[in-house]
């Protein structure tokens, strides 16, 4: 489990195609801290770790096709920021939200807004089941755990404050680029339950 407080950030420097697998080499400040087997969010994204350079300071996960196809992954190219989590540790502090590290879909960013200090983030999404947010909920954009607000069947909006913008991956985000999506947990069951 993950509370979508970014870690770290890290940099894909290497990726490798195998059949339908890709390989994903990631530099990060903690990557000699790894272990084989580890899970980690990557952009929301929980991957296993399957090695390790504690000399170089990456390591590499793996994703199938079907998380190449749900997730912005297939468009990861070595030199890109990606936000990184480790799971919560059982005696560990509860920060952000629950978070899975499943995403449920994508989104586009259709609008950044520098406001002087802060900027808004709106995104849009294809409707679907339990793909739902509520004003002052929680959503997972990149493994970030944000409150959101203007909130409709498709769509939403996010106030990123300076701290969050410098030390996360939405100092590189525009709009047109994709981000994944984990809607809140509680809020899915919910809906799956009134829809029965």
């Amino acid at each position: 489990m993950f509370t979508g407080i970014i870690e770290a950030l890290g940099t894909v420097v290497g990726v490798e195609t195998q059949g339908s697998n890709c390989h994903f080499t990631v530099q990060s400040p903690f990557a000699s801290e790894l272990q084989i087997d580890q899970s980690v969010a990557h952009d929301g994204v929980c991957l296993t770790v399957v090695a390790v350079d504690a000399a170089s300071g990456t390591h590499v996960v793996t994703a199938i096709d079907e998380t190449l196809k749900k997730t912005n992954l297939g468009q990861w190219q070595p030199g890109r920021k990606i936000n990184l989590e480790r799971c919560l540790a059982a005696n560990g502090r509860f920060d952000g939200h629950i978070v899975q590290g499943h995403v449920d879909a994508t989104a586009e960013c259709v609008r950044v807004e520098d406001q002087n200090g802060s900027w808004l983030f709106r995104f849009h999404h294809a409707p679907g089941p339990g793909f739902l947010t509520v004003e002052k909920g929680s959503i997972c954009v990149n493994g970030t755990s944000l409150t959101c607000f203007e909130s409709t069947n498709t769509g939403f909006t996010v106030a990123i404050i300076p701290y969050t913008y410098e030390h996360t991956s939405f100092h590189q985000l525009r709009a047109g680029d994709t981000v994944n999506l984990e809607f809140d947990i509680v809020g899915k069951y919910v809906a799956k339950l009134l829809g029965r």
